[in-house]
């Protein structure tokens, strides 16, 4: 595990100023974890979306629990779906476990689409 820097983010923040930012996020909102019926987006599991000045997005995700069965599918589905935005360049996604992912990342929709509110 990496030693944190005083005051550091686990988390990586998004470029969430690029102009595909909104686009990428969008098609994130798209795949679905099959066991739970809410986006991996608003689950919380996608931590940062990184776009270059070239388009290039890199995208930090984790998973409900290292145990998930589609581990191995879930980076795909979500490249396959960022890939076709119209400008993305590349997609590439990889998986963390550090910070684990808790039930407080998700979004309030996800949690009132669950029934935690």
């Amino acid at each position: 595990m990496q030693e944190q820097l005083e005051g550091a983010p686990l988390i990586k923040p998004s470029s969430t100023d690029h102009p595909l930012y909104d686009a990428v996020i969008d098609a994130c909102r798209t795949v679905y974890d099959p066991e739970i019926p809410v986006n991996i987006y608003d689950l919380g599991l996608v931590y940062t979306v990184e776009i270059s000045p070239e388009n290039e997005v890199d995208v930090t995700m984790t998973l409900t629990a290292p145990g998930c069965p589609v581990a191995g599918e879930m980076p795909g589905w979500l490249a396959d779906a960022i890939l076709p935005v119209a400008g993305v360049k590349t997609v590439n996604v990889e998986i963390t476990w550090d910070p684990p992912w808790g039930m407080e990342m998700m979004s309030d929709e996800a949690r009132l689409e669950l029934g935690f509110m």
